[in-house]
């Protein structure tokens, strides 16, 4: 039997090492992993009632704000020259987001499986590009996040005149009735003000801060970073009730939303690959055009679809699941 007060072996200090070097790199993930099981385990519930108590408090838009600032602070003008003149990996998101995403989603529903569930995954494709995490992945992964950033206001205009269009021609089959309400102004106003607001005044102390050391642009990386952390608890916190209440659901939903989410991935790869997007130019690619934003598929399963509760389950497990799937692929994009 060993005595608790044996000193280290090369071999235990090796393997500790090891696993703190995996941790460092993967510290995002592993977040993730703990904010998630936190809310959904605390029985007492008090942690979700705090982080709807941000949410309701307009908790995330003040942390979406501050995610745009400070990567106006990180990005460099060269980054913005080349992102808006790269038009065929722009191209390839977008085609990822409004084109292969819905017809993916198609395939997978040659699959049986209640309605509910199909138009879970139906919300969940034809959904624009992330706010935040996509470009705060990007910039983890060693990207260009000043193309992130244009894919995401792009993708999420489009998506104004898209969903109305490509959504009732995937619901056609599932024999459903409803009218669909896309709040345009409201989506071009969160763009203004959540986004190019903040971009445009971080780009400004950043010119009137020419010689910003680069470890203050690492810490600012960090810091969205974190601060990505805190809108997934809000999110979490907010969908805690769902989550807890269709827990049976969970063994058939996780494996249809990590299929279509490493389909997405899979397909975001091979367009990188086939269209000649090399290293800093196809982290935008991958992230932005296989991730999906949250509060407008959960914004229309509640106003146009309430009686299927299970779609709400599939926005919201879809959200985590790909967030944490990416948040590993970011931390290894980025050590290479």
């Amino acid at each position: 039997m060993t005595h608790p007060d044996t000193p280290l072996t090369p071999q235990n200090t090796h393997l500790a090492l090891r696993i703190l070097t995996t941790a460092k790199k993967h510290w995002f993930l592993i977040g993730l992993i703990a904010v998630f099981a936190l809310v959904i385990f605390d029985w007492t519930g008090t942690l979700a009632r705090a982080g709807i108590l941000f949410k309701d408090n307009n908790g995330p838009s003040v942390m979406i704000f501050v995610i745009f600032l400070l990567s106006g602070m990180i990005i460099e003008v060269e980054q913005i020259r080349a992102g808006i003149r790269d038009v065929r990996a722009t191209c390839a998101a977008l085609g990822l987001i409004v084109l292969v995403s819905p017809v993916l989603a198609l395939l997978l529903v040659l699959i049986p499986m209640e309605t509910g569930m199909a138009l879970g995954l139906f919300l969940v494709a034809v959904m624009p590009t992330t706010l935040s995490s996509g470009v705060v992945m990007t910039g983890q992964a060693r990207g260009n996040m000043a193309h992130a950033l244009f894919v995401t206001i792009l993708s999420n205009c489009i998506a104004v005149g898209t969903i109305p269009v490509v959504l009732p021609l995937l619901l056609a089959g599932l024999d459903l009735d409803a009218g669909l309400f896309i709040d345009r102004a409201g989506i071009f106003i969160t763009l203004l003000f959540l986004v190019l607001l903040p971009l445009v005044m971080g780009m400004g102390i950043k010119k009137a801060v020419p010689d910003m050391p680069l470890e203050w642009k690492k810490r600012f990386s960090m810091v969205n970073q974190c601060i990505v952390l805190g809108i997934v608890y809000m999110s979490l916190s907010g969908a805690r009730e769902a989550l807890v209440a269709g827990w049976g659901d969970l063994f058939i939903v996780l494996p249809l939303v990590v299929g279509f989410h490493l389909a997405l991935l899979a397909a975001s790869f091979g367009a990188a690959r086939l269209l000649h997007i090399g290293r800093g130019r196809r982290e935008s690619v991958i992230f932005m055009g296989a991730q999906k934003t949250l509060p407008l598929s959960v914004m229309l399963q509640i106003t146009c679809f309430p009686q299927y509760g299970i779609a709400l389950l599939v926005c919201v497990i879809h959200h985590i699941a790909h967030l944490m799937i990416d948040g590993f692929l970011a931390g290894k994009m980025g050590s290479e």
